[in-house]
Order: structure tokens, then sequence, then C-alpha cells
């Protein structure tokens, strides 16, 4: 079995994460999506929270889809998991910087853990999840972005 981990803040999930998830879905076996806990940022969402509506907006997937968090090395939670590989979405250019220095730091901990790169639909390319946190907390329509579970869960948080 080919199994994969999309690790990700998912703060929150937005249909270009879903995009990368169909992406993922159609060329493993297994798509293990993990919430991180990233001590450098600041959640809009629990990890609770997060995991809750990866599992709602991805309930169609639900035969080939595992979601979870984790704390710690991604590639130990990889290996934990039976990973072979980390799939990460790239945008645009300006995320291949960083996505390329994780890499090549987790290959540098785990050579036995390859990192794809998938590229969302050219639709999704200007979406991330700071975005949609901002307009939603200036009261915009977000249903255009993110599933409707996490248009209700935003409007709850920005009442």
């Amino acid at each position: 079995m080919k199994r994969v981990i999309y690790p990700g803040t998912f703060d929150p999930v937005t249909y270009g994460h879903i995009d990368i998830v169909k992406r993922a879905v159609d060329l493993f076996d297994e798509v293990f999506i993990t919430v991180a806990i990233n001590p450098s940022k600041k959640p809009l969402f629990t990890t609770k929270e997060r995991v809750e509506m990866l599992r709602e907006s991805l309930k169609e997937f639900k035969d080939k889809v595992i979601i979870d968090s984790f704390d710690g090395l991604l590639v130990e939670h990889a290996k934990l998991v039976g990973a072979k590989a980390i799939v990460r979405g790239l945008r645009q250019i300006s995320d291949f910087e960083f996505e390329f220095q994780m890499a090549l730091m987790n290959r540098k901990l785990s050579g036995d853990i390859t990192t794809i790169f998938l590229m969302p639909h050219e639709r999704y390319t200007y979406l991330n999840s700071t975005v949609i946190r901002n307009l939603a907390s200036l009261k915009a329509d977000v249903s255009s972005f993110v599933p409707p579970n996490v248009q209700e869960a935003l409007m709850k948080k920005f009442k």
C-alpha cells in the first residue's frame, strides 16, 4: 500500500487544500492528512476544530483519507504512520523557496521519505488560510473559497 502524508495547519481548510487532497487520492492508496501543531503560529481554530472541519470537508474520501494531528518532527510522524512520502502543495513560485528548503531538511533528517509537490488548479493559486481568515474577520463572503461547514465555523468565530 502506498501511503503519503499531507501535513498543514489547515487554519482553516480551503478548497485549495481539498484540491491537493483530490490529486493525492488519485495518485496514492491512502492519504494521511495531518494537522500540524506549529508553536510559531497562533491558530484561529483549535487542533480539534481543524481536525473536525477536515473530517467533514473530506467525508467523500473517507475510504482513502485518514485525518489526525501531530506535534513534533514531520518525518518522525510520517514514519510512525507508515508514509513513504510527504505531499506539499505549491500555489505560486513564492511557495517554492520555503517548501524546497523544508524538503531538503526532511531529506537530511530521513533519507527514505520523499517530498512530492502538487500544484492545485489555477483557480486556487491565490488562496491561502490567512487571506480567508482576514476576509471572514471583515464579514466578507468566503463561500467560494471554503466548504459550508468551514464558512459556518468562521462566521461563529467572527460574530
